[in-house]
């Protein structure tokens, strides 16, 4: 299906039946504020993140003793959702379980994305419901990347600011799984001055103490973040020279070194009950 769009007085934003992404995101006066996916750097532009953060050893994860490929951040991002519900300024897209994804997941699920306009910000809110008779193990997240430099701000320093104004310690990737050796913070007095070289060491991720919100952007434009449910924080830029900038709240992270396949075993990872249902949201006002 054609992609839909949603707004209101301030904001327009377009989401893709494919993996439920939101593909723009641009206020009134005309600015773009999400990446367009530029093949030459990186096609996503904010992906879902399920069943799994990240990769797995040997890309593979370990369910109930049995082995089971899984690629990297899950396949949910290149599935196609279903239309469930849509107005003006909403739009809520739903992928179940089906043949295909038992094969690699076995359990009986149902992932719904919604995308809300409200006021200057787009609120995304993901529901995961275990319909089946067995207890669930997951990873989720939220992989939204934004302009970097932000529409007006070219030349001018950008810089991250934790509303908890907290110095969460660094975590890095070892061969793409998660060393939970902590860093040194980043972050002074939460304030992290952005600089391209930090992404030569790849992904930065903070496995714990990062809060719930903060406001990344320069004089003149900022986005401000905020999520629920979500412990894991990660800042991600493709390369030296990639214009964009995600900002990734998770629940569960990439597998960590040394611990294995077994899903239950990566850092955060949720476990619903059967017939429980998991919510998880984020929130960015730009302006």
């Amino acid at each position: 299906m054609s992609n839909i769009r949603i707004g209101n007085e301030h904001l327009s934003v377009e989401v893709s039946a494919l993996g439920a992404e939101m593909q723009s995101l641009t206020t009134r006066d005309g600015r773009d504020w999400l990446w367009n996916g530029d093949a030459a750097f990186w096609t996503g532009r904010s992906p879902i993140l399920f069943p799994i953060v990240g990769k797995a050893p040997e890309d593979h994860v370990s369910i109930g003793g049995v082995r089971y490929p899984m690629g990297q951040h899950g396949f949910a991002r290149r599935s196609e959702f279903a239309l469930t519900e849509s107005g003006s300024d909403f739009c809520r897209f739903e992928l179940t379980a089906s043949q295909a994804t038992r094969s690699i997941y076995p359990f009986d699920f149902v992932l719904s994305l919604e995308h809300r306009v409200v006021g200057s910000a787009i609120a995304v809110t993901a529901e995961v419901t275990n319909r089946d008779t067995r207890p669930m193990p997951f990873g989720i997240g939220f992989h939204p990347a934004f302009l970097w430099p932000l529409p007006g701000c070219e030349g001018q320093d950008h810089t991250i600011r934790l509303d908890s104004g907290g110095s969460p310690a660094l975590a890095r990737l070892e061969g793409g799984l998660v060393d939970p050796q902590p860093r040194p913070s980043p972050f002074v007095d939460g304030v992290l001055a952005l600089d391209r070289s930090r992404f030569t060491g790849d992904t930065m991720i903070f496995l714990e103490g990062a809060g719930s919100g903060l406001r990344y952007g320069a004089e003149g434009a900022q986005v401000h973040l905020t999520w629920e449910n979500l412990p894991n924080l990660a800042f991600w830029s493709k390369q030296a020279d990639a214009p964009f900038l995600c900002l990734e709240p998770w629940h569960g992270t990439a597998a960590a070194v040394g611990r294995g396949d077994g899903i239950e075993a990566r850092p955060s990872t949720v476990v619903l009950g059967a017939g429980e249902t998991g919510r998880y949201r984020f929130v960015a006002e730009v302006g």
